[in-house]
């Protein structure tokens, strides 16, 4: 079905208005327009695209340039097939209708359909997810926020201590721990330090189940002389801190309600195996997570951030979006034996990170990642590139496994990827 398309549609999306343009299997502009994002323009212009093609949505292939939102979802959900597309190619494909390095939207949808039309091996076929895989996506990507609007917090609230209480940082440098804030809030609510009680700060400690500190060690930190301060930031300190610990209490409590969704989820995706006919895809979190250093961060973000390529078993796309394959340079002087090698930057900046801390875990875990790191120190890789193999020998692995559908046997991966470099 796919080589008798009869149109092709490039669409420039945006926020409030995308430009359409519709070419004909010649090339030829069929239709030209804007369609604004709301419910019924995009329901018009559906039907006038199905009107288009006799009814036939598969003989209709769009390009654009985000493999998901609402539109995609729509397009696809109707029969049509959506193909996705990076920016930076369609900058490229731009080049071939105009040197003068002039752009607009109308350009760019004319662009997408014409290029789609001449070079559609270089698009992406865009699938609609599992619907647990999309809730996945999003949790995993709030976790991720949480995580980092905590960091923020946490720092906000350690310059705000450093003002005032500076010793208490020798007892939790990070000033991220629950016993800490409690501690704060009697401090913020404008006890002394030296005045609280040796009862008050015991029932901190007990309540936070904190058996490392001892209560007449924290308060030999609170008897100790404060810094100098001018008149009225003690004051402006104890406020500003008790407005930063329930944001902290809020953001703690919803990163472990997200990370308690994503578990329930993934136990839902790690059901019983399918039928013959019955995706199996998304039964691969067992397989994922018997591999050394594949936690539930590590799973959710692989089933999020690369649903597809791990659903079709497709390695190359995976350590290409996943930044582990190297970008190599070779031309003129330069020999494919003497090219220049480094590290690939256009790639999903999630499932980068993700990778990285698997192999970052694997090695401190499993004796053959580690040896195998090790290796790869000895011949002169840095860390992080170190990792980077690390992690590549990791996919291959998963890979084999998922093929076979076997879970993960040190023996036998070392086989298949040897520990020497």
């Amino acid at each position: 079905m796919e080589d008798s398309y009869r149109f092709f549609v490039g669409i420039d999306w945006a926020t409030e208005k995308h430009d359409v343009c519709v070419v004909d299997v010649g090339g030829q502009k069929v239709l030209e327009r804007q369609v604004e994002h709301r419910g019924d323009p995009l329901r018009v212009f559906f039907e006038e695209l199905l009107t288009l093609a006799e009814g036939h949505p598969e003989q209709v292939a769009i390009a654009i340039e985000t493999p998901r939102g609402a539109l995609v979802e729509s397009l696809v959900e109707r029969g049509f097939h959506v193909y996705a597309v990076n920016p930076k190619q369609l900058d490229r494909f731009r080049d071939r209708h105009t040197v003068a390095g002039a752009k607009d939207d109308s350009l760019d949808s004319f662009v997408l359909g014409d290029s789609l039309r001449t070079d559609r091996a270089l698009y992406r076929r865009v699938k609609v997810d599992d619907p647990v895989i999309i809730q996945l996506r999003e949790l995993s990507r709030a976790s991720e926020g949480l995580v980092s609007e905590q960091g923020r917090l946490h720092n906000q609230l350690r310059d705000q201590v450093h003002r005032i209480l500076p010793q208490l940082l020798t007892l939790s440098p990070a000033a991220d721990e629950a016993w800490l804030w409690d501690l704060l809030d009697l401090v913020a609510s404008g006890s002394e330090p030296a005045r609280i009680r040796p009862t008050q700060v015991a029932r901190i400690l007990k309540v936070n189940r904190i058996r490392r500190l001892e209560a007449d060690e924290i308060l030999a930190q609170l008897q100790q002389p404060a810094p100098w301060t001018t008149p009225g930031t003690r004051q402006a300190v104890r406020a500003h801190i008790a407005l930063l610990l329930p944001r902290l209490r809020v953001t703690l409590q919803q990163a472990r309600d997200c990370d308690k969704q994503i578990q329930v989820l993934l136990n839902e995706l790690a059901g019983p195996e399918p039928g013959k006919d019955e995706i199996r895809e998304h039964r691969d979190v067992t397989i994922i997570q018997s591999l050394p250093g594949a936690g539930t961060k590590v799973t959710a973000t692989m089933l999020a951030e690369a649903s597809q390529p791990l659903a079709e078993r497709n390695y190359h796309v995976t350590r290409t979006q996943s930044g582990v394959a190297p970008v190599t340079k070779s031309s003129g002087k330069r020999s494919k034996s003497r090219g220049l090698v480094h590290m690939r930057y256009a790639c999903n900046g999630r499932l980068r990170n993700a990778l990285f801390y698997w192999a970052q875990a694997a090695v401190s875990r499993d004796e053959a990642c580690k040896a195998y790191y090790a290796g790869l120190r000895q011949r002169g890789h840095e860390h992080a590139r170190a990792l980077r193999s690390v992690a590549d020998r990791l996919l291959r692995i998963l890979f084999a496994m998922l093929e076979s559908r076997t879970l993960y046997d040190p023996a036998h991966a070392n086989r298949l990827s040897p520990v020497t470099p």
